[in-house]
């Protein structure tokens, strides 16, 4: 029983901190793009590659 007077305040505490770590992360706009991300490795980006002007034997 006494583990209880130490247990539930160590919960509660953790519990704010995930509450304000959530908040922090809406405030900062880190759920704004959530398919970008995603999406983005999936996709071969060779359009930009063939304009690449900068590698040896890239057509000039």
């Amino acid at each position: 029983m006494s583990a209880l007077f130490f247990l539930i305040p160590i919960s509660l505490l953790l519990l704010g901190a995930a509450i304000a770590a959530f908040l922090w992360a809406v405030d900062h706009d880190q759920f704004d793009d959530l398919e970008q991300e995603g999406e983005r490795i999936l996709f071969d980006d060779r359009a930009s590659d063939e304009r690449d002007t900068t590698r040896p034997g890239s057509p000039s």
